[in-house]
């Protein structure tokens, strides 16, 4: 044992790290959620607990690199977490991977590991050449009977729950395997990048979370302006939580909350796109917070000097996002009191704020890019997932296309 926790030692000791001209970089986030119970309005869309299964999943990068690391967490679990083997593969179709790109992944030089309750657990370098807008194969598995407590409930992908330990496959038995389309532990994927590289986070709700874009196609607004940026060497992630509120918790923690976490943690970020707050105006008196206070003007407006003052002392730049129109959504649903005219009027006052207040580095106007000239309280029906809220695909694209890369790329 001595011998062997010697040469342990030693090639941890030993083992590669970021060169002079390289750095660490995040390229892909989903972040962390509490799992939620089943009195909830909407369904969690998990298991409860996992026994000898193995999770497969499938995240696109923006940038890639020569080597990769991922980070798994356990950040509302209230008990260690134990993990068996993991590996990471280049994505074939739907759970296959491509063939030669099979790799081991290892904590601390070890095939499992224990995260911590409330920790993220980050892998050893990985090496495999990854290249930018790259689609990754992450399979893991659990071989103890594992309580599920972290999520992120929507990831725009199918994920794969397969039994017994099948983390070496080169495709799953789909037949004997469940599907879900929310992240189960897998938080962020890190690739070692020049140091001329950065990244931008796009913190957000269920807009950016990307409740209206197609499943498994990569079109959520950060997916397109990753898709612009990583030319420029500039990774996209996505900080978005479905229900997330500005100032309050919801189906996540409050954004000034989580900033630390979903933002400034972050390595090689920059840059933070904010277009949160419709949930806070919105959500009061409805079914999702049927006993709230909607905010007042100047609370919400406090919210985001604050979050731009932690922000900045990071040396972070931020450019704040108007608010979309909303009129009419959700129709058909218990939701269908999400609009009225007074909510309408703080987010149309709120929006006037983010244009003149000269309180961020930029100014994304979505409100003017996405709404119906001919009925301004409302989306451009082109641009209408169908719901009268979220932006489909050709209106994440156009929210993407409106960005100024110079706001990003300039140097400070």
């Amino acid at each position: 044992m001595k011998l062997y926790a010697a040469l342990s030692a030693l090639l941890l000791a030993t083992a590669p790290v970021a060169g002079a001209d390289t750095t660490w970089l995040a390229s892909w986030s989903a972040s962390p959620q509490a799992v939620w119970s089943g009195d909830f309005i909407l369904p969690a869309n998990v298991p409860a607990r996992l026994h000898d299964q193995t999770v497969r999943q499938v995240a696109r990068v923006s940038v890639g690199g020569q080597r990769v690391r991922i980070v798994l967490s356990n950040a509302h679990g209230a008990t260690p977490l134990q993990i068996g083997a993991v590996t990471l593969a280049l994505a074939g179709k739907r759970s296959a991977i491509e063939a030669g790109s099979l790799r081991t992944v290892r904590f601390s030089g070890r095939h499992t590991a224990s995260i911590a309750p409330g920790a993220p657990l980050v892998s050893d370098p990985i090496a495999l050449t990854v290249p930018d807008l790259a689609r990754l194969t992450v399979s893991f598995h659990l071989p103890q009977d594992t309580a599920l407590a972290t999520f992120h409930w929507d990831g725009r992908e199918t994920a794969w729950i397969a039994p017994g330990q099948q983390t070496g496959a080169g495709s799953l038995d789909e037949a004997s395997a469940t599907t879900t389309t929310a992240r189960l532990l897998l938080s962020s994927i890190q690739v070692e990048a020049s140091t001329a590289t950065q990244a931008v986070t796009v913190l957000g709700d269920s807009i950016t979370d990307g409740a209206g874009a197609s499943l498994g196609r990569d079109t959520r607004w950060p997916d397109l302006l990753a898709e612009r940026l990583a030319p420029h060497g500039v990774a996209v992630i996505n900080a978005g939580i479905s229900g997330a509120r500005l100032l309050a918790d919801g189906m996540g923690a409050n954004a000034l909350a989580r900033l630390e976490r979903d933002v400034l943690a972050q390595p090689g970020v920059r840059t933070v796109i904010v277009l949160l707050g419709i949930n806070d105006i919105s959500w009061p008196g409805t079914a999702f917070d049927p006993h709230g206070r909607r905010p007042t003007l100047q609370e919400l407006t406090d919210g985001y000097r604050q979050l731009t003052a932690q922000a900045r002392s990071h040396g972070v730049r931020v450019i704040g996002a108007t608010l979309t129109p909303f009129d009419g959504a959700l129709p058909g649903t218990p939701l269908a009191d999400y609009h009225d005219a007074g909510k309408d009027e703080l987010r149309q006052r709120l929006n006037a704020w983010i244009r003149s207040s000269g309180s961020f580095d930029g100014v994304l106007d979505a409100d003017a890019l996405l709404r119906d000239p001919a009925h301004p309280l409302r989306l451009l029906p082109a641009y209408d997932s169908g719901d009268h809220l979220h932006p489909g695909d050709a209106g994440n694209r156009a929210l993407a296309d409106a960005v100024d890369l110079r706001t990003i790329t300039e140097k400070r």
